[in-house]
C-alpha cells in the first residue's frame, strides 16, 4: 500500500495526475486493500482520516480501559496526534491517565488525547439547550465539534418557558452556519429555532423530563413533526452525532468536477 500511495504521489508531482483525482484514488484505498489493523478485539480505521475528513472515534461504554488502551496505541502508532473518545467514565478515565495524557470532562463524559486544533470551518455553531438539565448533552456536542475544527456559541438554558430568553440571543441565532438544537420535555425549542433561522437546524432530543415523556421518546417525536423547514433530527441524547454532522455542514465545499480527472 505505501509503494502504491508513492507512486500516485510521483505522478502528481510528474504533472501525469491531478490533485483531485489522486485524491479520489488514495480515498478508495482501503476499498482495494486493507485499511486497517485488526487487534482482536477492534478493527482500527486508520484510513478514516483521508477518507472523511476526520480520524475513528473512539466510543467508551461497553470498553474496558484495557480496550481502549489497545486502541488509542494502534491509533498513536499509525500517527494520529488527536484522539477523542466519547461516553467514558471517570474509572476508566483516570486508567486511561497513566497511560497517556488525556484532558477529560466528566460532565459531558469526552475525552481528548492532544490538544484542541484551531477552527478552520465556514462559520459558528450554536449550540442551545432549552434547560440546563441538558448541558450534559450538549457538552458532548460542544466538545466534539471544537475537537472537529469550529467555532462554538453556547447558548444555555434559553428554552421556550421563557421565550426571551432565546430572543435576547436573535444575533447568535441569525448570524449561525449551523445551529444544534437540544431540549427534553417536550423539545420544542427545535422548532422555535428553526422558524428563526436561515442555516440548518439539527435536533437532539434528551431524556430530559417526567414519566410521560418516556426518557425523551415524547421529544424525539415532537421534533421528528416539526413543521418548520431546515429541521433535522438524531437520536436521543446524540451529542457526538449532532456534532459531527454540524461540522461536516461547517466545513463543506463545493466539489466541482476536475476536467483532468
Amino acid at each position: 500500500m505505501e509503494q502504491d500511495i508513492r507512486t500516485i504521489l510521483e505522478e502528481v508531482r510528474a504533472g501525469s495526475l491531478s490533485p483531485d483525482k489522486a485524491l479520489l484514488l488514495l480515498k478508495q484505498k482501503p476499498f482495494n486493500d486493507a485499511g486497517y489493523v485488526d487487534i482482536g478485539y477492534a478493527k482500527v480505521d486508520l484510513h478514516r482520516r483521508i477518507r472523511q475528513g476526520a480520524p475513528e472515534v473512539i466510543y467508551g461504554a461497553g470498553k474496558t480501559p484495557e480496550q481502549i488502551l489497545g486502541i488509542m496505541k494502534t491509533m498513536c502508532d499509525g500517527g494520529e496526534g488527536r484522539i477523542l473518545i466519547t461516553r467514558l467514565t471517570s474509572d476508566s478515565a483516570e486508567i486511561l491517565r497513566q497511560s497517556y495524557p488525556i484532558a477529560y470532562y466528566p460532565e459531558a463524559r469526552i475525552g481528548i488525547l492532544g490538544e484542541l486544533p484551531s477552527p478552520d470551518g465556514l462559520g459558528t455553531i450554536v449550540i442551545a439547550t432549552g434547560g440546563t438539565s441538558d448541558i450534559p448533552v450538549a457538552e458532548e456536542a460542544a466538545l466534539t465539534a471544537e475537537y472537529l475544527g469550529n467555532t462554538v456559541t453556547r447558548l444555555y438554558d434559553v428554552g421556550v418557558a421563557g421565550l426571551h430568553r432565546l430572543l435576547s440571543h436573535s444575533e447568535d441565532i441569525m448570524q449561525a452556519n449551523v445551529i444544534i438544537a437540544i431540549a427534553g420535555m417536550e423539545g420544542a425549542l427545535a422548532s422555535v429555532i428553526g422558524g428563526l433561522a436561515d442555516c440548518p437546524v439539527i435536533a437532539v432530543p434528551t431524556s430530559v423530563g417526567y414519566g410521560a415523556s418516556f426518557q425523551g421518546l415524547s421529544a424525539l417525536l415532537s421534533m421528528l413533526n416539526s413543521c418548520a423547514s431546515g429541521v433535522t433530527v438524531v437520536n436521543i441524547d446524540n451529542g457526538f452525532g449532532a456534532a459531527y454532522t454540524a461540522s461536516m455542514i461547517n466545513h463543506m465545499k463545493s466539489k466541482r468536477k476536475d476536467p483532468e480527472s
